[in-house]
């Protein structure tokens, strides 16, 4: 956990700034300006090293996308139970909300996903939800059952992450929901059972990315 003497909110708020991504100008998160001097600070204020980058503080290609899309489909998710997986920034569950979501919760397990969520979710005037439990794991999967969309920005660019999630999602869509993803072309999307909705032009953070354009798309899990 964070250090007493760290308050994520404040850490998050004099780090970032609030502006829209890209390509969700509707929306306005708490947004890093840069990558490395960000990443470097949270180690510091930790006081611990090797940790994984703040994904919380930048707006991803495939989030982006998705959160695109279900602003311009809002019959995806109108008046349904919406879960955001992996979160990061909250982008997603946000834009699931303005589109007229039920209800979004957003499932992180970054430290400190839910500060930077919470203060996203004010900023936007949007009631988000938070899970803190890992929701690939197993013991989960029952509470899958509440969700009617589930939705991932980004999430196959790690061979053992994207293995269980590719297995999270599948449960998800064999409890009844609807799953919906955004890849900009990463290692280890799966090669079946996926179907293209949509295809965007993202503009991303170069220092994390191999270009300052991704093409993303938007795909649907299928049977």
């Amino acid at each position: 956990m964070p250090r007493a003497s760290l308050d994520p909110r404040s850490f998050i708020q004099k780090n970032t700034r609030l502006q829209p991504p890209p390509h969700v100008p509707e929306i306005t998160l708490h947004l890093a300006d840069e990558a490395m001097d960000l990443w470097t600070k949270t180690e510091e204020e930790l006081d611990e090293l090797g940790l994984p980058p703040p994904f919380w503080a930048f707006a991803w290609a495939g989030g982006q996308a998705l959160a695109r899309y279900v602003l311009d489909n809002p019959a995806i998710v109108a008046d349904k139970r919406v879960l955001d997986f992996a979160a990061g920034s909250g982008l997603v569950a946000i834009a699931a909300m303005k589109a007229g979501a039920a209800s979004a919760v957003a499932s992180d397990i970054d430290r400190f996903a839910f500060s930077a969520i919470s203060l996203n979710a004010e900023a936007n005037n949007a009631a988000v939800g938070f899970e803190a439990r890992d929701v690939t794991d197993p013991a989960f999967w029952p509470e899958l059952a509440d969700y009617d969309v589930v939705l991932a920005g980004d999430v196959f660019y790690e061979k053992p992450m994207a293995e269980k999630v590719f297995a999270f999602l599948k449960e998800a869509q064999a409890k009844g929901a609807t799953v919906l993803f955004g890849d900009p072309g990463r290692s280890y999307l799966p090669k079946g059972g996926i179907e293209p909705l949509a295809t965007y032009e993202v503009a991303v953070t170069r220092a994390l990315e191999d270009s300052e354009v991704k093409r993303t798309h938007v795909f649907r899990l299928t049977a």
